[in-house]
């Protein structure tokens, strides 16, 4: 299908989404379930505060990426829709309405991550670590993955969320470095690859995940160093997604990448030795990723048990 020209609400130009990026709005029983219980507990979700197109899919099916620390984020990158100002007071019961919302949910794998928050003086590292207490001790099958900030100038903040042992830790590369000053002007490129090569260093038993979006002006010659990179601080997950412009206010699409597009970046990432790897137009870092780890996780499972036998 070709691509149409239409105008946003403040006159620009911008390209129609292309089919593979339809999809149906959410409303099914569960769906609402999930809704109805976020808000008795007083939990936001990026699922929700990001505008992902996957909102419907993944709440039918019980997954949900709750954010932590509140909706308001100390940052404003140019890609993302959550809310940008200064944030409220920690909720000292927001361990605990986690944990509850997982056990209510019967959740065998959560995504925990949370907005910037450059305020606080560890970036809300404790905040995680209490999260993760809670859940282990509710529900403690459920495999935990948090997904945090950068943590830029908190030392101290990435040991003591890997002490507390999630069983993946991700963080987002986001774009190819040469797009950070106006993508994510908050962020550092090599501080991130810091991150998860320390996360290893730190705790070779866990696993580490980053992702990128492509279609912002990046080429492929950058997609496939960041590859590179992400191998060399010995990343194990890797996911490649379409960027989606969430307002007139946020960075243009450049284009939108094709289905074959992502299929040969997944082809490359998995010949340079990713555990797992999902490219796709609505992949996002934590879409349905449960069922990929669950994979990994029996596979792994399998393969020791051979060893062994």
């Amino acid at each position: 299908m070709s691509t149409v020209e239409t105008l946003t609400d403040d006159k620009q130009p911008y390209q129609r989404k292309p089919e593979w990026l339809r999809v149906k709005a959410p409303g099914s029983p569960e769906y609402m379930r999930v809704k109805k219980l976020m808000r008795e507990l007083n939990l936001n979700t990026v699922c929700e505060e990001a505008a992902c197109p996957n909102i419907g899919t993944c709440w039918t099916q019980k997954h949900a990426t709750v954010m932590i620390l509140g909706d308001i984020c100390t940052r404003a990158c140019a890609f993302c829709n959550v809310k940008t100002g200064m944030p409220r007071m920690v909720d000292p019961l927001e361990p605990e309405h986690v944990a509850t919302a997982v056990g209510e949910l019967g959740l065998e794998h959560v995504v925990i991550t949370s907005v910037d928050r450059d305020d606080l003086p560890d970036g809300g590292a404790s905040q995680f670590v209490k999260v993760i207490q809670q859940i282990r001790e509710r529900s403690p099958d459920t495999t935990i993955e948090v997904l945090t900030p950068d943590f830029l100038r908190k030392p101290g903040a990435v040991e003591a969320v890997v002490e507390a042992r999630p069983d993946v830790y991700n963080h987002n590369l986001e774009t190819v470095p040469r797009l950070y000053p106006t993508i994510r002007p908050g962020a550092r490129y090599f501080q991130s690859l810091r991150l998860l090569d320390s996360v290893k260093q730190l705790d070779p038993s866990i696993f580490t995940k980053s992702g990128i979006m492509v279609g912002l002006g990046e080429d492929k010659r950058e997609v496939l160093q960041v590859m590179d990179d992400m191998r060399t601080a010995d990343v194990d997950f890797m996911t490649i997604g379409q960027y989606l412009r969430p307002t007139p206010r946020h960075a243009e699409v450049a284009r939108y990448v094709t289905p074959d597009e992502f299929a040969s970046y997944e082809t490359v990432a998995k010949a340079k030795g990713f555990l797992m790897v999902s490219a796709s137009p609505l992949t996002r870092s934590s879409y349905l990723a449960g069922d990929d780890f669950a994979v990994l996780r029996a596979n792994r499972e399998e393969k020791l048990a051979a060893q062994s036998a």
